[in-house]
């Protein structure tokens, strides 16, 4: 027998039996080797494949198969990096992301499904992240592309294909996508979409194949900036044709026949107020004292569920939105306008059919009593925010004649709106009250201002309102045990309290309490010991990272950041899909009853339900935080070489995203702070120079000047003014910095035993920014998607993820 076949002879000896120990003496009995010329050719094979670390020699002389473990493999979803290497968010929440190099990423695309393979753990002392290659390419996120149609007539173009797509992605902003000759056959200069036919491979890692399907207009055409990002987000800009066969069936008007089983409430007051461009109006309320002192609240809203019908073309189409999408200059709803803003808005002096919550208040703002129920409707007055401000802020005299008979019942809602947020506070609701800004255009799309949005009595009132009846709702039907749609914010991690601790123990801050029993009146009440303070801004940016991502789910998890035991979207059902469902799951009780035959209709379906919906309302916050990027961008364009006051939004290794007061917001990089060499503290989220001792940390105002502006890729640089009156600290001391001497070309040199940057060091950042390995928590989990691309998006979590705007 030749030595490669006794090798694989003595192999499957031992791969028959992984845990057995073998003598050789038993093995060459097995093989009927036992002839002492045989045996010696035996004990060459098995020194050979001891040597091959196939097999081990234990101390016994005993012979035993080295079982290698399987390669550690996780599914997650890639997040490219325009530099070439990315992160895998693993399904796994016990698990960092992994960092994956340009060389192991497969040619996955950003928010592809991928499998990856563990290189080496990470070290959470040294913020080291854990490192993977992708093996496998489960799901493409990406299928279609959208954007200009070139050809260069310089480029010699290979066969069967015509032009190219000019691609904005900042992540796709190294692949270059072919267009074939097979489908549309567009001229330079149309935007069109395109689906994939070809995806990268490591062969061809930057090339992608299409095929033109559909062309959307001219790029220079009015608005198309703000379409391309809409299809570039996969979000339906047209109903399909039996959508709008069925809705042409649905009267205008409120028939007799379905008035039959509803309340009848067309002879109360009551009012919508929204703002005054607002065209779908789903919600009225009005409020009167009762007898004993307490308040009756009744909040309306509007019956969409009567219109949209279970497994119709129309509730098909509006799962699949999820929600209305808001827009700059315009709005794509969730449901067709003659929904929207016709039979289901309550506009004033109509019938309109409604599901209507009544709620008995008492002085501490509880709720005593509650009825929910279809009802009929008939508005009063479309009031708008300004006008119930004028009256209830300034008194406005000429304002309170037009409303007179009304203005009674306002100041009853401003007082139970007290009364309601007494009770949130002492409760322990925490208020993320960051301002917010809205993005006027001309005709043409063009940014002429950014306007701050005040939030008077009015707005907070009608939230107040809101977040009552949804309360209510949740805790109603929670207490009956039944399958229902909720909307959770869970509590945040240990992890994260833990780090948010830290760091106020660094700013010298008391907490009190422990991380893995977090309650929302602890961080009310630290937000209480800094407000007015300068470190408020910080502190509160801080705690806002650390908070989880609201969401919708068959599970009533409360809301931790409202301090409420149950809550639900209930308040909307106009413009987002989960609202609709609870008014669907309403109905269903109340004509079925609540038994368990009853129950199990929708017991199976609500994960998928709310899965997808706050799916959606991802995508259309992110398509929003695109277009705003964009428009103030391009508002900013004109303005370069111009100074501003500003205040630090956020700080990183590689400098400080900044705020201006119109809630721009753009990045000074580490390079252009060219005073000194600046230490970036994590814990302390602060930049400190090494020789001046300037400090900078979030929510310090400065003055900036604006450098450059890239409205493609929605990127807004600036530069510091004035760093003479920057503070100083002494926050430096104790902490352990590497050597170095400036360079000729005025870049840092290391001097440690490496003489490079260790990975995941967080001590000491310079000004090359080619530098980064991974160690910091990535860009796409701390609230800011571009942190390695000078982008001006917030470095906060939106607000909408913590449900401050409940409308």
């Amino acid at each position: 027998m030749d030595k490669e076949k006794l090798q694989k002879k003595l192999l499957q000896i031992f791969e028959a039996e992984p845990q057995k120990k073998f003598q050789v003496q038993d093995l060459v009995k097995v093989l009927d080797m036992e002839g002492a010329g045989q045996f010696k050719f035996v004990v060459q094979a098995l020194a050979d494949l001891e040597h091959n670390k196939q097999i081990k020699l234990s101390e016994d002389d005993t012979f035993s198969l080295i079982v290698k473990e399987s390669p550690k493999t996780f599914e997650g979803v890639f997040h490219a990096n325009d530099r070439g290497f990315g992160f895998v968010s693993v399904d796994d929440e016990e698990l960092d992301d992994f960092f994956i190099s340009p060389t192991q990423t497969l040619a996955a695309l950003n928010g592809d499904r991928v499998v990856v393979e563990m290189i080496s753990e990470g070290d959470p002392e040294i913020s080291k992240r854990p490192e993977g290659k992708v093996i496998e390419i489960i799901d493409h996120a990406l299928t279609q592309v959208v954007g200009e149609f070139r050809v260069d007539p310089d480029e010699i173009m290979p066969d069967g294909y015509i032009g190219t797509v000019h691609l904005k992605d900042k992540k796709l902003s190294n692949i270059k996508c072919f267009i074939e000759e097979k489908g549309l056959h567009p001229v330079p200069g149309e935007v069109i979409l395109a689906d994939i036919t070809s995806y990268p491979t490591q062969t061809l890692p930057n090339i992608i194949k299409a095929v033109a399907v559909k062309v959307i207009g001219n790029v220079n055409d009015p608005g198309m900036d703000i379409l391309e990002i809409v299809y570039q987000h996969n979000i339906p800009t047209e109903f399909p044709e039996e959508v709008l066969e069925q809705i042409s069936k649905i009267p205008d008007y409120v028939t007799e026949e379905e008035k039959v089983g509803r309340v009848d409430l067309t002879d109360q007051d009551l009012v919508t107020i929204d703002s005054i461009e607002s065209k779908d109006l789903d919600d009225a309320v009005n409020v009167w004292k009762l007898p004993n002192g307490n308040y009756h609240l009744g909040v309306h809203i509007a019956d969409v569920s009567h219109y949209v019908k279970p497994k119709t073309p129309l509730d098909k189409e509006a799962f699949e939105r999820g929600t209305s999408v808001y827009l700059t200059d315009r709005v794509i709803p969730m449901l067709p306008p003659k929904l929207s803003n016709g039979i289901c808005s309550l506009n004033p002096h109509v019938e309109r059919l409604a599901m209507t919550c009544e709620m008995e208040i008492n002085a501490d703002g509880e709720v005593v009593n509650h009825k929910i129920f279809p009802s009929v409707i008939k508005s009063t007055e479309r009031m708008t925010y300004k006008a119930i401000n004028k009256i209830l802020e300034s008194d406005d005299e000429k304002t309170k004649e037009r409303y007179t008979d009304l203005v009674p019942m306002f100041k009853d809602m401003a007082e139970l709106h007290k009364i309601l947020v007494k009770m949130r506070k002492r409760r322990g609701a925490i208020d993320f009250d960051a301002p917010e800004a809205k993005i006027i255009v001309d005709e043409l799309g063009h940014p002429i201002d950014i306007e701050l949005r005040e939030r008077g009595t009015s707005e907070r009132m009608v939230e107040s309102f809101m977040l009552a009846a949804n309360e209510t709702v949740a805790a109603h039907y929670n207490k009956l045990h039944v399958p229902f749609v909720y909307r959770i914010h869970e509590t945040p991690t240990p992890e994260k309290i833990t780090t948010f601790f830290e760091a106020l123990n660094s700013l010298g801050i008391e907490v009190t309490g422990r991380s893995n029993d977090v309650k929302p009146k602890m961080l009310q009440n630290i937000l209480k010991k800094v407000a007015g303070k300068p470190e408020e801004a910080m502190v509160s940016t801080m705690l806002l990272r650390s908070m989880q991502q609201a969401k919708y789910s068959p599970d009533p998890l409360g809301h931790f950041g409202l301090a409420a035991k149950d809550y639900t979207h209930f308040t909307s059902p106009i413009r987002r899909y989960p609202d609709l469902m609870v008014h669907r799951l309403i109905r269903y009780y109340k004509e079925n009853g609540t038994s368990e035959q009853v129950q199990e209709k929708y017991r199976d379906k609500l994960d998928e339900i709310t899965l997808h919906s706050s799916q959606m309302e991802r995508q259309a916050i992110d398509a929003e935080r695109d277009t705003d990027a964009m428009k103030k961008a391009e508002f900013m364009a004109d303005r370069v070489g111009e100074t501003f006051p500003a205040v630090v939004s956020s700080v990183t290794k590689f400098g400080m995203f900044i705020a201006l007061e119109n809630t721009v917001e753009g990045l000074i990089h580490i390079s252009e702070m060219k005073d000194d060499y600046y230490v970036f503290l994590e814990k302390q989220m602060a930049l400190v120079g090494r020789h001046s001792k300037r400090t900078f940390k979030i929510g310090q105002p400065i003055e900036v000047k604006l450098i450059n502006v890239n409205v493609e890729q929605k990127e807004i640089d600036f530069k510091l003014e004035g760093v003479k009156d920057i503070p100083k600290s002494d926050l430096l001391e104790g902490v352990e910095l590497p050597e170095f001497k400036p360079r000729d070309n005025n870049k840092r040199r290391f001097k440690d035993k490496d003489k490079k940057r260790s990975h995941g060091n967080k001590k000491y950042h310079g000004k090359d920014k080619k530098n980064f390995k991974g160690g910091q928590k990535p860009f796409y989990k701390n609230g800011n998607k571009n942190r390695f691309n000078h982008s001006n998006k917030k470095g906060r979590r939106s607000r909408k993820f913590i449900d401050k705007g409940v409308r």
